[in-house]
């Protein structure tokens, strides 16, 4: 076989994004989040005779060295990365480098990535040696594509985490499970891992883990998983001896993850994750209206008081990042009041708030588009401006679209008033039991970390000074053992603080924008995939 020269690059997130962290990175002098675990996975699947080198365009620019260096260039992300993929594409072209995309957002809509030389769509594993056997072959152009929901991830090998620079990032990433079981209507992942969550198994998994401690990797670790409880038989059955391996080493990990709100019912669940030093968790819970809940088909997040849930979440030791999304055709009014009372009652401290998008291939968009309410050439034009907390709505409303949108600017607005983010901070910290949580940062860089958020967050910043420093007293008072993640906490709103004034900027422009005429679907029926 061949020896190349293959360059893996992870395109950037729009710079005003939900996701990013900046700020709060460079207060601990990392330069982005997480890596790239989807190219690190795929990397793994390439022949032993490619050399490859890594460029995060999140941690350090893409250069014209790079791109002389490279005998192929290999690309692909997320939707809120789409403007930099396709920029990556037309350069390598420019530079002609063949070039390779896949990915989520390539996978949902190939048809915005005709540029690349090669396609590899759907999940990577059981087409990889195809597409590897064609460019040996000498093949320069080519389409693989992975028939959904069907890859074995048993199968999926141990990322290349050698190929990461650690000192980039804040945390790493592992994957336990694909797909969920639910069937949320505005929901793409359903529709690119489908609705029988697969899991690895916990050997596999282990080995993983054990990849990343033997690399030197101590500290955070997130569980992307769409649904980490997704399939709970398994997840039991994992856990378990995750603790034991944890153990064994004296707690090298602590974890995070995304998970559905029913975890809450679920005491023996909550108890594993919490002995597995799980210490925070993405949910979605989209809107405070029962009504709009099952409009949308988010049905697990009904018959139940979603505060209450939250809290017995804290109880058990985790806190909770909570999602919020505005324009639901179900919605018969102002949401805002609604969903403010409810962020308030559960004491989350960071949410996710933004505007209803018709992503492609999704339950939704195809609704959307029997209806003729579908806009054309969505795609590019809201990955030029930023994510869908700032544009979004791809689809004419059921109400008055300046309506929704100064729905979600005052959401947004009250939501992140340093008097509200570290009010509810303070109150969640207090119900939060932080007694089984093991530090797993060395304590140099623990206590190196903490100096610089330390000095950042309460003596330079001055619109948060006061609140941080009235967060850590009462924390120091009523619950010590929760003062990190009550730091942790603080340190985000150096990010969330100056992108929620960002947002609400760019809301009040397009309510602006805004004509006294309701946009209307075009005549045509249109495509999204």
């Amino acid at each position: 076989m061949r020896q190349r020269n293959v360059l893996l690059v992870y395109p950037r997130f729009a710079d005003n994004s939900f996701w990013n962290y900046r700020e709060t990175c460079e207060a601990v002098g990392r330069r982005c989040p997480a890596p790239p675990l989807g190219l690190i996975t795929m990397a793994a699947l390439l022949p032993a005779e490619w050399t490859l080198q890594l460029v995060d365009c999140n941690a350090e620019p893409l250069t014209d060295t790079h791109l002389a260096w490279a005998d192929l260039v290999m690309t692909g992300g997320m939707f809120v990365q789409q403007r930099d993929t396709l920029a990556i594409i037309a350069r390598c072209r420019a530079a002609r480098v063949p070039v390779v995309v896949g990915g989520p957002d390539a996978t949902s809509s190939p048809h915005l990535y005709a540029g690349a030389d090669f396609q590899v769509l759907g999940e990577v594993e059981p087409v990889m040696a195809d597409f590897v056997a064609a460019v040996e072959g000498g093949a320069t152009a080519g389409r693989f594509e992975a028939a959904r929901y069907t890859t074995d991830v048993t199968t999926s090998p141990i990322p290349r985490f050698d190929l990461i620079t650690f000192d980039h990032y804040l945390q790493m990433s592992v994957q336990f499970s694909r797909g969920c079981p639910f069937a949320c209507e505005f929901c793409d992942i359903i529709e690119l891992y489908g609705r029988v969550p697969r899991a690895k198994t916990p050997q596999q998994m282990l080995d993983e883990l054990e990849a990343l401690y033997r690399l030197g990797w101590r500290g955070h670790v997130d569980f992307v998983d769409d649904n980490l409880i997704g399939n709970k038989k398994a997840v039991k059955a994992f856990l378990p001896i995750l603790a034991d391996w944890l153990k064994a080493r004296d707690d090298p990990f602590e974890f995070t993850t995304e998970a559905s709100i029913n975890l809450a019912d679920d005491a023996e669940l909550l108890r594993l994750m919490r002995t597995a030093n799980f210490f925070a968790l993405f949910v979605g819970i989209e809107s405070a209206d029962t009504e709009t809940l099952i409009a949308t088909r988010k049905r697990q997040n009904t018959h139940r008081d979603l505060a209450e849930s939250v809290h017995r979440i804290n109880a058990a030791g985790m806190f909770v990042l909570a999602g919020f999304i505005v324009g639901f055709d179900a919605e018969r009014g102002p949401v805002a009041p609604g969903s403010l009372a409810l962020i308030e009652a559960a004491a989350i401290p960071i949410c996710m708030i933004g505007l209803l998008t018709a992503m492609p291939n999704t339950q939704l968009s195809r609704r959307l588009e029997r209806e003729g309410r579908l806009f054309a050439g969505y795609e590019v034009n809201a990955a030029e401006a930023g994510d869908h907390c700032t544009q979004g709505l791809n689809f004419v409303t059921l109400r008055p679209r300046r309506d929704i949108l100064a729905d979600c600017r005052d959401l947004i607005a009250e939501t992140y008033r340093p008097e509200r983010y570290f009010g509810r901070l303070r109150r969640m910290v207090r119900r939060l039991d932080a007694r089984a949580h093991r530090a797993a940062i060395p304590i140099r860089r623990d206590l190196y970390e903490l100096l610089r958020l330390g000095w950042r967050c309460l003596m330079v910043e001055r619109q948060i000074r006061g609140e941080a420093w009235r967060t850590v007293v009462d924390c120091v008072r009523h619950n010590p053992r929760a003062l990190r993640s009550a730091l942790r906490i603080t340190a985000l709103y150096l990010h969330f603080g100056p992108f929620a004034r960002h947002v609400v900027a760019e809301l009040d422009d397009r309510i602006a924008r805004e004509t006294a005429d309701e946009p209307r679907a075009p005549a045509a029926a249109l495509h999204v995939s």
